[in-house]
């Protein structure tokens, strides 16, 4: 079976680590950067991963833009943008859209894939829940801090299972443990049950997550936001089960010692990913009559929070 045309957009601490396992083992997989300034220091530089996962490659095709796409026209692009350049780049996408393209969703956040399906169709649509954590030290280079494998993967229409599954295997061969499952929303509802809560919490008190844990007054704030999203997940069709949340407290003890990217948005004033975060789980609770205050009040202040150095934008 011929492999099909891949490409990553959103070459950053996520996309990094994507495109370097997948250029290992498939070097013509396209990158598609923010602007021709990164494309070309990709292209000089290639891209380096260390820690947790290890990778140096060179960069063989990489373009500045979706609009600089040509063919052959990739079949299947995997998105890791910031959650907030979503919309927008699928109104970019559109200018380039083939029958047949396949966009994999690897962001954080709730809908993400549901976006997709609204503009492309069910069939265009793939989500993938990534269990690793990275952060940018230079343009094309990251530092991995942990890799809880796999990945998870998964479809929203059942017709697209078989290149989910090819897929998958292309991901685990290069690298990067990934399985398929049959009801992707439900691993994801497991991740930002921990990201959605943790994420708010870090981000105003500018503190890890351990220390978010052990502190007790962030620890309240943290339980009580753990019983709202998990009465609306259970709201949404996903019950969790009693011993969920155990074992989410014993994940989060393992990867804790480092802040949430959101500390990274609001330290350098830029936007963040709060909309799809705390704030679908404000936007779930009220759609489905589940009372959410203390996420609420977490959602708003990030808001406040990002309004104080956006608002003059």
């Amino acid at each position: 079976m011929a492999e099909p045309r891949m490409a990553v957009l959103g070459i950053g601490a996520t996309g990094t680590v994507l495109a370097a396992a997948l250029l290992q083992k498939h070097p013509d997989t396209v990158l598609i950067a923010s602007s021709p300034d990164k494309a070309a220091l990709l292209r000089e530089n290639g891209l380096t991963a260390g820690g947790a996962l290890t990778f140096q490659v060179p960069v063989k095709r990489v373009v500045g833009g979706l609009e600089e796409l040509s063919e052959p026209w990739p079949e299947v692009i995997f998105l890791t943008t910031k959650t907030f350049h979503l919309p927008t780049v699928l109104e970019d996408a559109a200018a380039v859209w083939r029958p047949g393209m396949t966009l994999v969703s690897a962001h954080n956040g709730l809908g993400t894939e549901d976006l997709i399906a609204e503009r492309f169709g069910a069939q265009a649509a793939l989500r993938m829940s990534l269990n690793y954590g990275s952060r940018m030290t230079a343009p094309g280079s990251v530092e991995v801090a942990f890799f809880n494998r796999p990945n998870h993967l998964g479809v929203v229409d059942p017709a697209t299972e078989g290149l989910a599954g090819r897929l998958a295997e292309i991901l685990t061969k290069a690298g990067l443990d990934t399985a398929l499952v049959p009801d992707i929303k439900l691993f994801i509802w497991k991740k930002m049950v921990m990201k959605c809560t943790m994420a708010s919490i870090c981000a105003v008190t500018d503190r890890t997550i351990k220390d978010a844990l052990d502190y007790p007054p962030t620890r309240e704030i943290a339980d009580r936001c753990f019983e709202e999203i998990l009465a609306v997940a259970k709201a949404k069709g996903y019950d969790l089960g009693p011993d969920y949340l155990t074992q989410a407290l014993g994940y989060l003890e393992k990867v804790g010692a480092h802040k949430d990217s959101m500390c990274v948005d609001l330290a350098n004033q830029t936007p963040t990913e709060i909309d799809f975060l705390g704030g679908k789980v404000v936007e779930y609770a009220r759609e489905t009559g589940v009372d959410a205050p203390f996420y609420q009040v977490m959602t708003n202040l990030v808001r406040a929070l990002e309004n104080s150095y956006l608002k003059g934008e």
